[in-house]
This record gives C-alpha cells, structure tokens and sequence, in this order.
C-alpha cells in the first residue's frame, strides 16, 4: 500500500466530504469530531455517488411518538434510495455485513501545526 496526498488539514470541514479522486477511485473524506474518515464514494447497492449524500444521524425510536438521535454526523446517506452508512466503519447502518470501502486516512505534522499538516489516505 501507498500514501497518497490529499490535502491539507484546513482543507477539510465537519460534516463537509471532501471527494477527492486517488488512483482512479473517488473518495470521500469526512472530519468527524477532530479525526478524518475516508470511504469509497460508491454506494455498493446501484452504484450512486454515495459521498454527495447528506450527512445526518441514526435516528431510533424507542418508543411511538419518541426519537433518539444518535451518531450525530456520522451517518450519510444514499442520494438515490436512502441507504445509510456509517462513515467510520462503512458499515450499512441496518446490516453490518453490507459495507463500502474504508480508507486509513494520516496527518503528517512533523514540525508543522496540525492546521498545516499534510493530508494522506492509503490506498
């Protein structure tokens, strides 16, 4: 596996993917709570474009009437048919063993700030 430059880190935004295209695949990387997560922008039910999906949370209701609200901002959704996935695991949020590809994502700092450092995912 190789590294592969992506960016800087005060390219990337919460809740906001950055697609980038590395070896051919494009990619989204996502800021979650001051760490990046990166996942194949592919949603592997009819291929859609998964990372320009909304970003939201997995709502459970434990009771009528009632909401909970939880992974707030970890959770993008489908654009065409609506299915979630778990940024950080790439797991479909209902089926676990259903996934799209994850990507180990490294900040290279070495004497820099971390809003300097350089961006790589391995790939």
């Amino acid at each position: 596996m190789a590294q592969h430059y992506v960016g800087t880190w005060d390219e990337f935004s919460d809740g906001e993917p950055k697609i980038v295209d590395v070896k051919g695949r494009s990619v989204g990387i996502y800021k979650i709570s001051g760490k990046l997560h990166a996942i194949l922008n592919y949603c592997p039910h009819q291929g859609a474009s998964l990372c320009k999906g909304p970003v939201t949370s997995w709502v459970t209701s434990p009771l009528p009437g009632q909401f909970v609200y939880e992974q707030e901002g970890e959770i993008v959704r489908c654009p065409w048919h609506h299915w979630e996935f778990d940024i950080k695991t790439g797991g479909l949020v209902v089926d676990h063993k259903v996934r799209t590809k994850t990507y180990e994502v490294f900040v290279e700092k070495f004497d820099l700030s971390v809003e300097q450092g350089n961006v790589y995912i391995e790939m």
